[in-house]
């Protein structure tokens, strides 16, 4: 080889690595890039929603007044529950600031307080009757304003008029503060109440039970379903155009838009079948028809995955067709269905577009305890809170998205287990 042709050799080399680093490197930038992306993104949200998991409570001295309240000799069981037990808040917060007396100040001083602080009063009583004609010290729920400028969310240096809380209210906070009646507490309202339009009452225990039923139709119709057909279609169809169209359809089906299938269960199971809307019942069924596709093409890549030795040596010991599918085959690939699954699950959890288009956008204050009962799911609470206006759900939001995404990574961390823990390499 003469000298010029090793000289474009080794040029030619030297272009070749040139372009293997330049492609390492954008690799290198893609992952960086991503990975930057992701870091912004769960800084911005752990940044809005970690104070959601703090709630502000006010001390108060309430005095259990039966004429307030309304209770005289042998009340029933409907006085109880009808008591005016706002009344004894509003009498504490009087009792609390004397200087207040004109009717407007007094509106004004009430907002202190969470309209719910009447249940406290009231779950004490019920605990303890004895406190009627007392006076004890109890811990209300504070009003999202109270809450959300203690948290630093509300810059007091504004402007009154630039601001949802106004200076009085701040000299009564900063009084509130300076004599320890104020206290931040784990806030477990938000995971044990449901929607409610005042965000220092607002929880995600009821979208997590309604994304809980729909989970559970949705798995038990979509994976002996999603199973089945993929055994049919890779151990026993035969392979004619007819089985192909029906593969290339359910892979174009794995692409449709998940609103499509929002609009088929608003047609069928609604307007045709009459079922309840709104319920767990029918977002089960809209995403069973959303994740068949992804389980039945994952499990015939488990299937496929399996070696043709296998099917091979069962049949050569004598065992039938279906013995050797149900024995052998399917054990050996239910690993790789199972992760398929998972992964499905996680897509129908993180899902609202088809659930809006059936009805689970509406307002549930009440807990679901079946899967006919009207609920909402997680993602469809986050739509909702991050549309309202109040700060108090802005920070609840975020904190609804941390729920969410600890309940997704949790699902894609157990099917990663599966697939180390059963995985079999050949």
């Amino acid at each position: 080889m003469t000298k010029q042709s090793m000289s474009k050799v080794e040029a030619h080399l030297a272009r070749r690595y040139a372009r293997e680093k330049r492609f390492r490197f954008y690799g290198l930038l893609s992952v960086f890039v991503g990975f930057a992306f992701l870091v912004v993104l769960f800084t911005s949200i752990i940044s809005k929603g970690y104070t959601a998991f703090q709630q502000t409570y006010i001390q108060l001295d309430v005095t259990y007044d039966a004429d307030i309240l309304g209770l005289y000799d042998n009340p029933t069981e409907s006085d109880w529950l009808y008591a005016n037990y706002d009344g004894l808040i509003k009498a504490a917060l009087r009792e609390r600031f004397p200087e207040v007396t004109s009717r407007s100040e007094k509106r004004e001083l009430y907002k202190l307080v969470s309209s719910g602080a009447k249940f406290s009063v009231r779950d004490s009583l019920d605990n303890n009757e004895e406190l009627l004609g007392t006076t004890a010290t109890l811990w209300v729920l504070a009003d999202d304003d109270l809450d959300s400028v203690l948290k630093g969310h509300i810059d007091r240096t504004l402007p009154e008029a630039d601001r949802r809380v106004k200076d009085q209210h701040l000299v009564w906070i900063d009084s509130l503060v300076e004599n320890g009646e104020v206290e931040k507490r784990f806030n477990t309202v938000f995971f044990t109440h449901s929607a409610s339009a005042e965000p220092e009452q607002a929880g995600v225990w009821g979208a997590i039970k309604g994304s809980f039923f729909t989970l559970i139709v949705t798995l038990v119709l979509s994976f002996p379903v999603g199973v089945a057909a993929a055994v049919y279609l890779e151990e026993f169809a035969p392979q004619n155009r007819w089985t192909d169209l029906i593969e290339v359809n359910i892979n174009n089906l794995a692409a449709v838009p998940s609103i499509v299938f929002g609009l088929l269960g608003l047609a069928v199971f609604l307007n045709f079948m009459g079922l309840p809307r709104s319920a767990p019942l029918v977002g089960g069924l809209v995403l069973t028809l959303m994740t068949l596709p992804t389980i039945i093409i994952s499990s015939r890549a488990a299937l496929k995955a399996v070696p043709p030795s296998i099917r091979e040596a069962a049949l050569g010991m004598g065992a039938s067709r279906m013995q050797t599918i149900f024995h052998h085959v399917l054990p050996l690939a239910m690993p790789g269905m199972l992760t398929g699954t998972i992964i499905g699950m996680a897509q129908a959890l993180g899902e609202s577009a088809p659930l809006l288009m059936i009805g689970m956008v509406a307002f549930v204050a009440e807990v679901p305890q079946g899967i006919t009962d009207p609920a909402t799911v997680l993602p469809v609470q986050i739509f909702q809170w991050a549309d309202l206006p109040e700060r108090g759900f802005v920070e609840r939001t975020s904190a609804a998205i941390m729920v969410l995404l600890a309940f997704l990574i949790a699902m894609n961390a157990f099917a990663v287990y599966l697939r180390k823990r059963f995985e079999r390499r050949w």
